[in-house]
């Protein structure tokens, strides 16, 4: 079997060098790589293996920038220091990820991973790994330009309570209770918006995550809200997306 290691610590380099010929010395370490330059240079000229190990943060940036711009279709056992969202982002979509400092027993359990489930579809893994790294670098509004007459207001999200569609229009409400019309349907807004910040209760309302006072209990399996800024016909939690709802708000 053959190995590459991306990896911009010399001394980690060492280390997983070392693990892997004790958990099997049939695993050649073909070549290892410290950037993701080099890695796409090396992958682009036709360079294959069997395995990979991928530290997530190299010098010039993610790793998985190396996916997004080729096609690679090798197994992953991801290695990095950082216990954050990538790694639970990505946890499902790799053999494996290992924490540093990596001890043998969890090297050779990852490896024997791979072994039992060499047979899958590595291709979809690296779809699923390239639009989960794209969803989370998605760059969401950070502000919307509102046209009032002859000038243009400067609406922060971070100081929007709520969107509301009301006789025909939109209308973005702020914290502050001004109300402004934009340009913009509830549909294309679920697009823009953090959905960490921002969830569509029903289909008249997208409510910030930051103007909820609390929720309670409503008749027909729904939920209400209470919010300073939205009114009771609007507050109400659509059924279908309760479960969903519960979920966002215990992120």
């Amino acid at each position: 079997m053959k190995a590459i290691i991306i990896e911009d610590e010399k001394l980690s380099v060492e280390h997983l060098c070392n693990l892997i010929r004790k958990v099997d010395p049939k695993i050649e370490v073909l070549h290892t790589f410290d950037s993701v330059r080099q890695s796409l240079e090396a992958f682009n000229n036709g360079i294959k293996a069997d395995l990979l190990f991928v530290d997530i943060h190299l010098a010039d940036g993610l790793s998985f920038e190396i996916f997004s711009e080729i096609s690679i279709d090798t197994p992953v056992i991801f290695t990095t220091a950082y216990d954050e969202y990538a790694i639970r982002a990505f946890k499902l979509n790799s053999v494996d990820y290992l924490l540093k400092p990596i001890g043998l027993e969890e090297l050779r359990s990852a490896i024997e991973k791979f072994k039992k489930y060499s047979r899958i579809d590595h291709a979809a893994m690296i779809e699923n790994i390239v639009q989960a790294y794209q969803s989370i670098n998605k760059q969401y509004k950070s502000r919307f330009m509102i046209r009032m007459g002859e000038n243009i207001v400067s609406v922060k999200t971070g100081d929007i309570a709520h969107f509301i569609f009301e006789d025909g229009i939109v209308l973005v409400a702020t914290n502050t209770n001004h109300l402004y019309p934009v340009d913009f349907t509830l549909d294309q807004l679920e697009q823009m918006l953090d959905p960490v910040e921002f969830f569509r209760i029903n289909r008249k309302a997208i409510i910030s995550i930051n103007s909820i006072q609390k929720t309670g209990t409503y008749f027909n399996s729904r939920l209400k809200i209470t919010s300073r800024l939205l009114n009771d016909n609007s507050s109400i939690v659509s059924r279908e997306r309760v479960n969903e709802f519960k979920e966002w708000l215990g992120r």
